[in-house]
């Protein structure tokens, strides 16, 4: 089974390395980009099973890059998960909410685990806390 491909747009490199090591322990393999112009590049030339986005990394309004990247591949829906510190702004909630994207903070690694697996499918006994 070919491993599964996910995107992850993160510009800090500790959260960046830190993401790419839990996808590597679930099997899948990492695509770093730093910003939304590079990730919008990468999903017109490549297939991904899910998106991992840091909102602050984006030099497009939130609502805008996630309807960018369901536009481009719209199987991607329900596999977008926004990790950050905290999401602070009423309308990036909204947002959230509103295309039922899945949101964690980076700070919370147990539930960043299980919400990575829930994301790509994969059910592991497996913990890292």
């Amino acid at each position: 089974m070919p491993r599964r491909k996910v995107l992850i747009l993160e510009d800090e490199p500790t959260i960046r390395n830190v993401l790419y090591v839990l996808l590597a322990g679930l099997g899948c393999e990492g695509d770093v980009v730093h910003n939304s112009r590079q990730a919008l590049a990468s999903i017109n030339r490549q297939t991904f099973d899910a998106v991992l986005l840091d909102l602050r990394c984006s030099e497009l309004p939130p609502a805008q890059l996630v309807s960018q990247i369901i536009d481009v591949q719209l199987y991607l829906v329900r596999r977008v998960l926004v990790i950050n510190g905290e999401v602070a702004n009423p309308e990036t909630l909204a947002m959230i909410e509103r295309n039922s994207l899945a949101h964690v903070s980076w700070q919370h690694m147990g539930e960043l685990w299980k919400r990575l697996q829930a994301l790509m499918g994969i059910r592991k006994p497996h913990n890292p806390n």
